[in-house]
Protein backbone atom coordinates (compact mmCIF):
# COMPACT_ATOMS: atom_id res chain seq x y z
CA UNK A 1 0.00 0.00 0.00
CA UNK A 2 2.95 2.46 0.81
CA UNK A 3 4.58 1.50 -2.55
CA UNK A 4 1.56 2.70 -4.42
CA UNK A 5 0.74 5.94 -2.54
CA UNK A 6 4.24 7.03 -3.16
CA UNK A 7 3.89 6.29 -6.94
CA UNK A 8 1.00 8.32 -7.16
CA UNK A 9 -1.42 5.55 -7.94
CA UNK A 10 -4.52 7.43 -6.47
CA UNK A 11 -6.96 8.84 -9.21
CA UNK A 12 -9.79 10.80 -6.83
CA UNK A 13 -12.49 7.81 -7.91
CA UNK A 14 -9.93 5.28 -5.26
CA UNK A 15 -9.24 7.84 -2.96
CA UNK A 16 -12.91 8.40 -2.76
CA UNK A 17 -13.82 4.38 -2.45
CA UNK A 18 -10.69 3.58 -0.37
CA UNK A 19 -10.25 6.47 1.58
CA UNK A 20 -12.19 10.20 1.95
CA UNK A 21 -15.83 9.05 0.53
CA UNK A 22 -15.83 5.04 2.23
CA UNK A 23 -18.86 6.74 5.28
CA UNK A 24 -18.76 9.28 8.36
CA UNK A 25 -17.05 6.45 10.22
CA UNK A 26 -14.62 4.55 8.46
CA UNK A 27 -13.40 7.92 6.29
CA UNK A 28 -9.67 8.28 6.57
CA UNK A 29 -7.36 10.92 6.38
CA UNK A 30 -4.79 11.29 2.98
CA UNK A 31 -1.33 11.33 3.67
CA UNK A 32 0.58 14.34 1.97
CA UNK A 33 1.47 12.12 -0.93
CA UNK A 34 -2.23 11.28 -1.63
CA UNK A 35 -3.58 15.12 -1.34
CA UNK A 36 -0.72 16.13 -3.53
CA UNK A 37 -1.30 13.63 -6.40
CA UNK A 38 -5.43 14.30 -6.03
CA UNK A 39 -4.73 18.69 -6.51
CA UNK A 40 -1.86 17.80 -9.18
CA UNK A 41 -4.87 15.69 -11.32
CA UNK A 42 -7.19 17.99 -10.33
CA UNK A 43 -5.71 21.30 -12.24
CA UNK A 44 -4.91 19.22 -15.01
CA UNK A 45 -8.11 18.88 -15.18
CA UNK A 46 -8.34 14.75 -15.29
CA UNK A 47 -11.15 14.00 -12.88
CA UNK A 48 -14.46 13.67 -14.27
CA UNK A 49 -16.71 16.38 -13.19
CA UNK A 50 -19.21 14.12 -10.97
CA UNK A 51 -16.21 12.29 -9.41
CA UNK A 52 -14.37 15.70 -8.56
CA UNK A 53 -17.92 17.34 -7.22
CA UNK A 54 -17.52 14.21 -4.70
CA UNK A 55 -14.06 14.61 -3.88
CA UNK A 56 -14.56 17.68 -2.89
CA UNK A 57 -18.07 17.31 -0.37
CA UNK A 58 -16.30 14.04 0.65
CA UNK A 59 -13.16 16.53 1.96
CA UNK A 60 -15.89 18.89 3.53
CA UNK A 61 -17.64 16.35 5.35
CA UNK A 62 -14.45 14.48 6.51
CA UNK A 63 -12.70 18.06 7.69
CA UNK A 64 -9.02 18.35 5.79
CA UNK A 65 -6.18 18.35 8.28
CA UNK A 66 -3.23 20.53 8.32
CA UNK A 67 -1.32 17.66 6.38
CA UNK A 68 -3.43 17.69 3.67
CA UNK A 69 -3.96 21.69 3.36
CA UNK A 70 -0.44 21.81 3.33
CA UNK A 71 -0.07 19.44 0.88
CA UNK A 72 -2.96 21.25 -1.43
CA UNK A 73 -0.86 24.51 -1.07
CA UNK A 74 2.12 23.13 -2.55
CA UNK A 75 0.66 21.39 -5.50
CA UNK A 76 -0.68 24.92 -6.07
CA UNK A 77 2.29 26.84 -5.58
CA UNK A 78 4.08 24.38 -7.87
CA UNK A 79 1.21 23.99 -10.48
CA UNK A 80 -0.55 27.35 -10.86
CA UNK A 81 0.99 30.28 -8.79
CA UNK A 82 2.95 32.47 -11.26
CA UNK A 83 4.35 34.45 -8.18
CA UNK A 84 5.69 37.90 -8.11
CA UNK A 85 7.67 39.34 -5.28
CA UNK A 86 8.09 43.26 -4.96
CA UNK A 87 11.55 44.97 -4.22
CA UNK A 88 9.65 45.68 -0.89
CA UNK A 89 8.33 43.10 1.73
CA UNK A 90 5.00 43.98 1.95
CA UNK A 91 2.01 42.42 4.41
CA UNK A 92 0.18 39.46 2.34
CA UNK A 93 -3.56 40.25 3.29
CA UNK A 94 -5.26 37.13 2.24
CA UNK A 95 -9.09 37.91 2.46
CA UNK A 96 -11.65 35.23 2.06
CA UNK A 97 -12.38 35.09 -1.53
CA UNK A 98 -15.70 34.73 -1.79
CA UNK A 99 -16.10 38.12 -0.26
CA UNK A 100 -18.77 40.20 1.76
CA UNK A 101 -22.66 40.29 1.40
CA UNK A 102 -23.82 43.21 4.10
CA UNK A 103 -21.26 45.59 5.22
CA UNK A 104 -18.37 47.76 4.43
CA UNK A 105 -15.43 46.13 2.87
CA UNK A 106 -12.42 48.41 4.57
CA UNK A 107 -9.29 46.47 3.46
CA UNK A 108 -8.20 48.75 0.60
CA UNK A 109 -9.53 51.90 2.97
CA UNK A 110 -6.86 50.46 5.86
CA UNK A 111 -3.87 48.78 3.06
CA UNK A 112 -4.06 52.33 1.87
CA UNK A 113 -3.45 54.08 5.26
CA UNK A 114 -0.81 51.27 5.99
CA UNK A 115 0.93 52.56 2.85
CA UNK A 116 0.44 55.95 3.72
CA UNK A 117 2.34 55.36 6.94
CA UNK A 118 5.03 53.76 5.45
CA UNK A 119 3.89 49.58 5.37
CA UNK A 120 3.40 48.17 2.44
CA UNK A 121 0.31 45.90 1.81
CA UNK A 122 0.03 43.28 -0.89
CA UNK A 123 -4.05 42.13 -1.06
CA UNK A 124 -5.30 39.52 -4.04
CA UNK A 125 -9.05 38.26 -4.86
CA UNK A 126 -10.56 36.64 -7.73
CA UNK A 127 -14.46 37.77 -9.34
CA UNK A 128 -17.40 36.56 -7.42
CA UNK A 129 -16.03 32.93 -6.15
CA UNK A 130 -18.28 30.59 -4.94
CA UNK A 131 -19.60 29.90 -2.69
CA UNK A 132 -20.76 33.47 -1.05
CA UNK A 133 -20.29 35.18 -4.65
CA UNK A 134 -19.77 38.63 -2.63
CA UNK A 135 -17.68 41.99 -2.95
CA UNK A 136 -13.92 41.56 -2.30
CA UNK A 137 -10.83 43.59 -3.37
CA UNK A 138 -11.27 43.79 -6.78
CA UNK A 139 -15.17 45.26 -6.91
CA UNK A 140 -13.99 48.06 -4.53
CA UNK A 141 -11.19 48.60 -6.51
CA UNK A 142 -12.61 48.85 -9.78
CA UNK A 143 -15.33 51.51 -8.39
CA UNK A 144 -12.73 53.55 -7.33
CA UNK A 145 -10.96 53.52 -10.85
CA UNK A 146 -7.62 51.81 -10.21
CA UNK A 147 -6.27 49.25 -12.72
CA UNK A 148 -7.42 45.56 -11.47
CA UNK A 149 -6.39 43.25 -14.75
CA UNK A 150 -2.81 43.33 -13.75
CA UNK A 151 0.27 40.44 -14.70
CA UNK A 152 1.98 39.57 -11.93
CA UNK A 153 4.69 41.91 -12.66
CA UNK A 154 2.72 44.99 -12.74
CA UNK A 155 0.93 44.13 -9.24
CA UNK A 156 4.64 44.04 -8.13
CA UNK A 157 5.74 47.27 -9.50
CA UNK A 158 2.66 48.44 -8.19
CA UNK A 159 3.14 47.46 -4.86
CA UNK A 160 6.61 49.10 -5.07
CA UNK A 161 5.47 52.65 -6.42
CA UNK A 162 2.22 52.92 -4.73
CA UNK A 163 2.88 50.73 -1.15
CA UNK A 164 -0.48 48.89 -2.06
CA UNK A 165 -0.45 46.04 -4.26
CA UNK A 166 -3.23 44.38 -5.76
CA UNK A 167 -2.64 40.64 -7.64
CA UNK A 168 -5.30 39.18 -9.46
CA UNK A 169 -6.42 35.29 -9.38
CA UNK A 170 -6.79 34.63 -12.94
CA UNK A 171 -3.70 36.45 -13.70
CA UNK A 172 -1.30 34.72 -11.12
CA UNK A 173 -3.36 31.42 -10.16
CA UNK A 174 -4.79 30.59 -13.44
CA UNK A 175 -5.33 26.48 -13.01
CA UNK A 176 -7.67 27.98 -9.47
CA UNK A 177 -9.22 30.54 -11.96
CA UNK A 178 -9.84 27.72 -14.25
CA UNK A 179 -12.02 25.49 -11.57
CA UNK A 180 -14.46 28.39 -11.29
CA UNK A 181 -17.67 26.96 -12.99
CA UNK A 182 -16.90 23.39 -11.30
CA UNK A 183 -16.92 25.21 -7.86
CA UNK A 184 -20.41 27.35 -8.93
CA UNK A 185 -22.16 23.66 -9.23
CA UNK A 186 -21.24 22.68 -5.93
CA UNK A 187 -23.42 25.73 -4.19
CA UNK A 188 -20.99 24.68 -0.86
CA UNK A 189 -17.17 25.81 0.07
CA UNK A 190 -14.36 23.76 -0.66
CA UNK A 191 -10.84 23.07 0.25
CA UNK A 192 -10.03 25.64 -2.21
CA UNK A 193 -11.61 28.91 -0.67
CA UNK A 194 -8.86 28.35 2.58
CA UNK A 195 -5.69 27.00 0.35
CA UNK A 196 -6.34 30.26 -2.53
CA UNK A 197 -6.21 32.50 0.33
CA UNK A 198 -2.68 31.03 1.31
CA UNK A 199 -1.61 31.54 -2.72
CA UNK A 200 1.11 34.66 -1.70
CA UNK A 201 1.56 35.55 -4.75
CA UNK A 202 4.19 38.50 -3.82
CA UNK A 203 6.16 36.26 -1.70
CA UNK A 204 5.70 38.01 1.71
CA UNK A 205 6.99 36.72 4.63
CA UNK A 206 3.74 37.84 7.25
CA UNK A 207 0.09 36.93 6.04
CA UNK A 208 -2.79 38.62 7.69
CA UNK A 209 -6.29 36.53 7.40
CA UNK A 210 -9.33 35.84 9.37
CA UNK A 211 -11.09 33.19 10.95
CA UNK A 212 -15.22 32.46 12.11
CA UNK A 213 -13.29 30.26 15.08
CA UNK A 214 -9.82 29.86 16.85
CA UNK A 215 -9.52 26.19 16.37
CA UNK A 216 -9.19 27.39 12.59
CA UNK A 217 -6.83 29.56 13.31
CA UNK A 218 -4.97 26.59 14.85
CA UNK A 219 -5.57 24.69 11.47
CA UNK A 220 -4.15 27.25 9.08
CA UNK A 221 -0.75 28.35 11.41
CA UNK A 222 -0.13 24.32 11.51
CA UNK A 223 -1.25 24.00 7.48
CA UNK A 224 1.82 27.07 6.90
CA UNK A 225 4.29 25.19 9.03
CA UNK A 226 3.48 21.75 7.33
CA UNK A 227 3.60 23.63 3.92
CA UNK A 228 6.74 22.78 1.82
CA UNK A 229 6.76 25.92 0.49
CA UNK A 230 5.31 28.87 2.14
CA UNK A 231 7.02 31.25 3.19
CA UNK A 232 5.54 33.06 6.14
CA UNK A 233 7.09 33.62 8.95
CA UNK A 234 4.48 35.43 10.99
CA UNK A 235 1.11 34.84 10.50
CA UNK A 236 -1.96 37.29 11.88
CA UNK A 237 -5.28 35.97 12.18
CA UNK A 238 -8.56 37.41 13.54
CA UNK A 239 -12.11 36.99 13.71
CA UNK A 240 -13.08 38.58 10.86
CA UNK A 241 -16.46 40.55 10.04
CA UNK A 242 -18.52 38.36 7.92
CA UNK A 243 -15.18 35.61 7.24
CA UNK A 244 -13.60 38.80 5.30
CA UNK A 245 -10.05 40.76 6.77
CA UNK A 246 -12.21 43.60 8.39
CA UNK A 247 -11.80 43.06 12.08
CA UNK A 248 -15.31 42.55 13.86
CA UNK A 249 -17.18 44.80 16.47
CA UNK A 250 -17.37 43.71 20.14
CA UNK A 251 -14.87 41.64 21.51
CA UNK A 252 -12.78 40.04 18.80
CA UNK A 253 -9.98 37.02 19.13
CA UNK A 254 -6.26 37.51 17.58
CA UNK A 255 -4.21 34.97 17.10
CA UNK A 256 -0.78 35.50 16.41
CA UNK A 257 2.10 32.98 15.31
CA UNK A 258 5.68 33.84 14.86
CA UNK A 259 6.92 30.22 12.95
CA UNK A 260 6.69 28.06 16.59
CA UNK A 261 4.16 29.04 18.75
CA UNK A 262 0.37 30.34 18.48
CA UNK A 263 -0.87 33.11 20.99
CA UNK A 264 -3.71 35.27 21.03
CA UNK A 265 -5.68 37.83 22.71
CA UNK A 266 -9.03 39.73 22.71
CA UNK A 267 -9.53 43.41 21.01
CA UNK A 268 -12.24 45.14 22.95
CA UNK A 269 -12.47 47.19 19.83
CA UNK A 270 -15.15 50.30 21.97
CA UNK A 271 -11.44 50.54 24.30
CA UNK A 272 -10.45 51.23 20.58
CA UNK A 273 -12.70 54.18 19.84
CA UNK A 274 -14.36 51.63 17.32
CA UNK A 275 -17.54 52.01 18.95
CA UNK A 276 -19.91 50.75 15.97
CA UNK A 277 -21.99 47.91 16.10
CA UNK A 278 -22.20 45.40 13.33
CA UNK A 279 -25.47 46.61 11.85
CA UNK A 280 -23.89 49.93 11.90
CA UNK A 281 -21.11 49.02 9.09
CA UNK A 282 -23.64 47.37 6.85
CA UNK A 283 -24.12 49.36 3.46
CA UNK A 284 -26.62 48.85 0.97
CA UNK A 285 -24.20 48.37 -2.57
CA UNK A 286 -21.04 46.59 -0.97
CA UNK A 287 -18.97 47.75 -3.59
CA UNK A 288 -19.94 51.22 -4.04
CA UNK A 289 -20.53 52.07 -0.92
CA UNK A 290 -17.03 50.72 0.43
CA UNK A 291 -15.23 52.50 -2.56
CA UNK A 292 -16.84 55.95 -1.55
CA UNK A 293 -16.33 55.29 2.44
CA UNK A 294 -12.31 54.98 1.50
CA UNK A 295 -12.44 57.96 -0.43
CA UNK A 296 -14.04 60.14 1.95
CA UNK A 297 -11.74 58.29 4.88
CA UNK A 298 -8.64 58.49 3.87
CA UNK A 299 -9.18 62.58 2.67
CA UNK A 300 -10.36 63.50 6.02
CA UNK A 301 -14.25 64.48 5.11
CA UNK A 302 -15.39 61.49 7.03
CA UNK A 303 -14.81 61.28 11.14
CA UNK A 304 -17.49 58.63 12.22
CA UNK A 305 -17.16 55.20 13.15
CA UNK A 306 -16.07 54.22 9.70
CA UNK A 307 -13.10 56.38 9.95
CA UNK A 308 -12.57 55.00 13.53
CA UNK A 309 -13.03 51.35 11.76
CA UNK A 310 -10.54 51.84 9.00
CA UNK A 311 -7.98 53.15 11.76
CA UNK A 312 -8.13 50.19 13.55
CA UNK A 313 -7.93 47.91 10.79
CA UNK A 314 -4.98 49.77 9.51
CA UNK A 315 -3.26 49.32 12.93
CA UNK A 316 -3.77 45.16 12.75
CA UNK A 317 -1.28 45.43 9.60
CA UNK A 318 0.54 47.87 11.22
CA UNK A 319 0.96 45.29 13.99
CA UNK A 320 1.37 42.67 11.32
CA UNK A 321 4.51 43.81 9.89
CA UNK A 322 5.65 44.85 13.59
CA UNK A 323 6.06 48.27 12.03
CA UNK A 324 4.31 49.15 15.71
CA UNK A 325 4.48 47.85 19.05
CA UNK A 326 1.06 47.02 19.64
CA UNK A 327 -1.95 48.25 18.52
CA UNK A 328 -2.42 51.70 20.57
CA UNK A 329 0.62 52.46 18.78
CA UNK A 330 -0.46 51.61 15.29
CA UNK A 331 -3.69 52.83 15.66
CA UNK A 332 -2.45 56.59 16.68
CA UNK A 333 0.35 55.91 13.72
CA UNK A 334 -3.18 55.50 11.66
CA UNK A 335 -4.80 58.05 12.49
CA UNK A 336 -2.15 60.37 12.25
CA UNK A 337 -1.94 59.47 8.40
CA UNK A 338 -4.96 59.98 7.43
CA UNK A 339 -4.97 63.82 9.13
CA UNK A 340 -1.58 64.02 7.57
CA UNK A 341 -2.85 63.47 4.07
CA UNK A 342 -0.26 60.80 3.57
CA UNK A 343 -3.55 58.36 3.13
CA UNK A 344 -4.84 60.56 0.81
CA UNK A 345 -1.79 60.65 -1.20
CA UNK A 346 -1.31 56.59 -1.85
CA UNK A 347 -5.15 56.68 -2.84
CA UNK A 348 -4.16 59.15 -5.42
CA UNK A 349 -0.86 57.20 -6.56
CA UNK A 350 -2.67 53.92 -6.75
CA UNK A 351 -5.38 55.52 -9.18
CA UNK A 352 -2.75 57.26 -11.39
CA UNK A 353 -1.06 53.68 -11.50
CA UNK A 354 -0.58 52.11 -14.63
CA UNK A 355 -0.13 49.27 -15.69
Amino acid sequence: MASEQESGEWPLKRLMSEVVGSGPKSAEDMTGAQATAAFERILRGEPDPTTLGAFWLANRWKKNTPTELAAYRDAMARCSVASMAPDCDPVDCGANYDGKGRTALLGVAAGLVAAGAGTPVVVHSADRVPSGEGVAYKHVLDELGVETDCSPGASAAMTDEVGFGFYYQPNFNPGVHDLLDRREQMGVRTFLNTVETLANPANADVHLGSFYHLSFATKLTETVAASETASFSRVLLFQGLEGYDDVRPGSTTVAEWDGDDLDDFTIETAAYGMAMEEADLEVADVAADSARITEAVLTGERTDGFADAVALNAALRLYAAEDVADIEEGLAVARETIESGAAADALADLRAFEA
